[in-house]
């Protein structure tokens, strides 16, 4: 399809939210242009050099024009992990779709028509995009057979979450099966991971679908019959315009959040946006640590990154645990960071934390994080330990300088589930006869990092509570519509983006839906 000034659907972003709307417009005939802001990947095109920081960063403090991988950001009140590139987070995800306890839609900031059982046939959708199964139980995997022994002696229930990988025979032409090498989150060289642009995605280009990468959308403003979407080609730096009849916003957590924020605050093109955006972030509770020393060769290094989950969920607040591990050469250099341990220091370097960007930059820049900075560690008997839990969804997203920030007492108003997580923690890597300690950055800067951005465009049944419909249109603007993390109300808990995918699935129907309704009314 040749690319057009007017489009029946723009949709910004190709992530989880922007692939499945896409592919569900495509597939009721309508002509679908998707904006993603990052470069197109294919399996082998994934960077590994991490001293060539602009292909591994994305505008970076120290370079703007960087156009990498991975945004990584020190926002007031939390650090953030995001993707650019073609099929969004599902690029660096670690493959896991679990779908939650009916009790997470039972918090009041869920809107009645999102119940579990509800979702049901929307999760259903997904695994068959997707073609989810656990790791094979047959597959010789030390690090997650350790994991359910350690949960055991614990007394704690575990269970093999569905992942996107393909492990018996290729999943497509040029792609093979999961060579074991637990560098998911680093992006899959093999394609073994049924990613976004391979599947949703793929399926919608091939109806008709245009992508066009390196695209950034900067705002976005009614016009007659829909919707004109401001960008900037990243190639060529030139501004330019698109409309569609529909516009679905599925930038990310972050993305998004930020387009609505300088739509309605700076260009002004949407003012009667909710009062409420922004509001009601969430970093999903994500808590690192590392433990050392174990008694046993963990081999944390062979297998996909994340094959157990281990739950934490008979009180409140809730959470569950896994051992989230990395390739060889970056376990290693993890483990030779060590494992300080800060005292009553803790929380001195409070004040630095949004300076760390040039620092982290300079960093790669200069190798310190290609090679381990101690090597009298045995990087085997180590691994990371990853909680994800129910926070209180209490930061707050503006635009500060007209940039994205998150304000957010994450310490003081969780410490009960930090409290939690960190217990748990001690207690399995004391399973393992290892020693165990918090992320350095948590125990410098009170600070957490988080993988899993949520909220901020709330799904509601009114602009009083939320900034989206239960159909995820966005009150007052017909026609435009939030389909990723940003509508998500509350902290998961478990990995979201089951979640994520199942409420796209049902936005993109009703998206669809929304399309035969105008057109029997204008018959």
């Amino acid at each position: 399809m040749a690319k057009a000034s007017r489009y029946d659907v723009v949709v910004v972003g190709s992530g989880f939210g922007g692939s499945i709307n896409a592919l569900r417009l495509a597939q009721a005939g309508k002509s679908v242009l998707v904006l993603e802001r990052g470069k197109r990947y294919r399996p082998g095109d994934f960077p590994r050099d991490v001293t060539r920081t602009d292909e591994v960063l994305w505008r970076h403090a120290t370079r703007r024009k960087a156009q990498g991988l991975y945004d990584v950001r020190f926002l007031s009140g939390i650090g953030t992990v995001t993707a650019s590139g073609v099929g969004g987070g599902s690029l660096i995800y670690a493959n896991v779709h679990v779908r939650p306890d009916a009790e997470v839609f039972e918090d009041p900031r869920w809107p009645r028509a999102y119940r579990r059982d509800s979702l049901e046939p929307y999760f259903d959708k997904v695994a068959r995009e997707l073609r989810l199964n656990p790791v094979p139980p047959s597959m010789p995997l030390r690090k997650r057979d350790l994991f359910q022994r350690a949960a055991r002696g614990m007394g704690r229930e575990t269970f093999d979450p569905p992942v996107a990988v393909a492990f018996s025979e290729p999943p497509g032409p040029g792609r093979r099966v999961c060579q074991l090498c637990a560098e998911c989150e680093f992006g899959c060289q093999h394609g073994a991971k049924n990613t976004m642009d391979l599947t949703y995605l793929a399926r919608a280009e091939a109806l008709g679908a245009l992508v066009l990468a390196r695209t950034l959308v900067s705002h976005v403003e009614p016009v007659r019959d829909g919707y004109r979407v401001h960008c900037q080609d990243l190639v060529s730096g030139e501004r330019h315009t698109v409309e569609g009849s529909r516009v679905v916003l599925a930038a990310g957590t972050l993305g998004t959040v930020e387009i609505l924020l300088r739509s309605r605050d700076v260009a002004r093109t949407l003012p009667r946006v909710s009062r409420r955006l922004g509001h009601g972030y969430s970093g999903n509770g994500d808590f690192l640590a590392s433990m050392q020393g174990a008694r046993e060769d963990i081999q944390p290094w062979v297998g996909p990154d994340v094959s157990t989950v281990m739950r934490f969920t008979d009180r409140q607040p809730r959470f569950t645990l896994v051992t989230a591990t990395f390739n060889q050469p970056a376990t290693e250099v993890l483990a030779g960071l060590g494992q300080p341990n800060l005292g009553r220091l803790q929380g001195l370097g409070a004040p630095l934390w949004t300076c760390l960007g040039p620092a982290v930059h300079a960093a790669l820049k200069k190798g310190l994080m290609s090679r381990p900075l101690r090597t009298n560690v045995d990087a085997a008997r180590t691994s990371n330990l990853f909680g994800i839990g129910q926070d209180n969804a209490n930061g707050r997203m503006h635009l500060d300088d007209g940039q994205l920030d998150v304000s957010w007492d994450f310490a003081g108003e969780n410490a009960e589930l930090v409290r939690r997580m960190t217990d748990a923690m001690r207690d399995l890597a004391a399973q393992y006869g290892a020693t165990f300690a918090p992320l350095i950055t948590w125990q410098l800067f009170k600070r957490p990092f988080t993988v899993h951005s949520l909220g901020g465009a709330h799904l509601a049944e009114a602009p009083e509570r939320g900034v989206v419909s239960t159909e995820g249109e966005v009150f007052h603007y017909p026609g435009l519509h939030v389909a990723d993390g940003s509508v998500i109300p509350t902290a998961i808990g478990f990995h979201p983006v089951m979640t994520i995918s199942a409420v796209a699935e049902r936005i993109a129907e009703a998206v669809v839906h929304g399309f035969s309704s105008h057109s029997r009314s204008a018959s």
